[in-house]
C-alpha cells in the first residue's frame, strides 16, 4: 500500500531521485572548533542533514554525591532544533530524543577514557540544525569529532551511518523521502574503520541475507565518515588550530 505523499518511484533504474546510486553516500561536511566557549565542537553534515556539537570538560561533576571515584561520568543531550524540519518541533525533551541521548553516550562511552578523569562529568550536547535523515548519525559523528577537538584521551573515533531498504532494494545512506517512505531502516556505528560495532539500530523487517548485505554496506559507509573525520583533524592539527583548554 502506497503511503499518502510518498513520490511515485524512489529508485529509477540503479538511481535514485537525487541522482545518487544505490551505494553512493551524500556529500559529507564537517569541521572542529566551531564554537570558542566550548572545550571542543564540531559540525558533521550528511547533504541537508546538519549537526552541531559541543563538548564541556572534564570538569567538576554536581551533584557530588553523583561522582564515580573511578571514572568520568558523561552525560549527552540530543535534540532536535524547532526549526530543523519542515513541521516546527515542539522545544524540549520528548521519548525519541531521550532514546538517542542515551544511544549516542552509550556508543561514546566504549571508546572514551573515562578511567582517566575520576569525580568529573563531560558533557556532550547534540544539534541538529537541519532535519533529512540519519541525524543520529549526523550527530554521533560531530560529536566524536568535538571530543577530539576537547583534547579528551580516546580508543578511537566513533562513525556512524545509515543504510536501508527501499523498493526491496538495499541502499547506502537514506535522505528524507527514502526514510520516510521506504521499508527499512537501519542505523550502524563503528569504532574507527574496524569490524567493531557500537551502535546497530533497525526499523523494519529483513531477511538474514538482506540484514547481512546492510552489515558489510554499512562498515564501507563508516569506513568513508572515518576518513572524513581524520582528514578535518589532520588539518586543524597541521595549522594549530585544536583547542588547547
Amino acid at each position: 500500500m502506497t503511503k499518502v505523499g510518498a513520490p511515485e518511484k524512489l529508485i529509477i533504474g540503479t538511481k535514485r531521485l537525487d541522482g545518487r546510486s544505490l551505494e553512493d553516500m551524500r556529500p559529507m561536511e564537517t569541521d572542529v572548533g566551531i564554537i570558542k566557549k566550548a572545550t571542543g565542537s564540531a559540525i558533521f553534515k550528511f547533504g541537508n542533514t546538519y549537526a552541531l556539537a559541543a563538548v564541556y570538560g572534564p570538569k567538576p561533576f554536581h551533584p557530588r554525591f553523583l561522582q564515580d571515584p573511578q571514572k568520568a561520568v558523561l552525560k549527552c543531550r540530543y535534540n532536535m532544533a524547532p526549526f530543523s524540519t519542515g513541521d516546527r518541533i515542539r522545544p524540549g525533551y520528548n521519548r525519541r530524543s531521550t532514546e538517542i541521548s542515551k544511544v549516542i553516550r552509550l556508543a561514546l562511552d566504549s571508546v572514551v577514557f573515562v578511567e582517566d578523569y575520576p569525580r568529573t562529568g563531560i558533557e556532550i550536547f547534540a544539534e541538529i540544525i537541519q532535519a533529512n535523515a540519519s541525524t543520529r548519525c549526523a550527530g554521533l559523528n560531530a560529536a566524536s569529532l568535538a571530543l577530539a577537538d576537547a583534547g579528551v584521551p580516546m580508543r578511537e573515533l566513533v562513525c556512524s551511518c545509515s543504510v536501508g531498504k527501499v523498493e526491496d532494494t538495499i541502499i547506502m545512506d537514506l535522505d528524507g523521502p527514502e526514510d520516510m517512505f521506504g521499508q527499512v531502516d537501519l542505523a550502524v556505528a563503528t569504532i574507527g574503520n574496524q569490524d567493531k560495532f557500537v551502535l546497530v539500530q533497525m526499523d523494519g523487517v529483513v531477511t538474514k541475507d538482506e540484514f547481512m548485505k546492510m552489515i558489510e554496506l554499512s562498515k564501507k559507509g563508516c569506513g568513508s565518515v572515518y576518513k572524513k573525520q581524520k582528514e578535518i583533524l589532520r588539518e586543524k592539527y597541521k595549522t594549530g588550530e585544536l583547542n588547547d583548554e
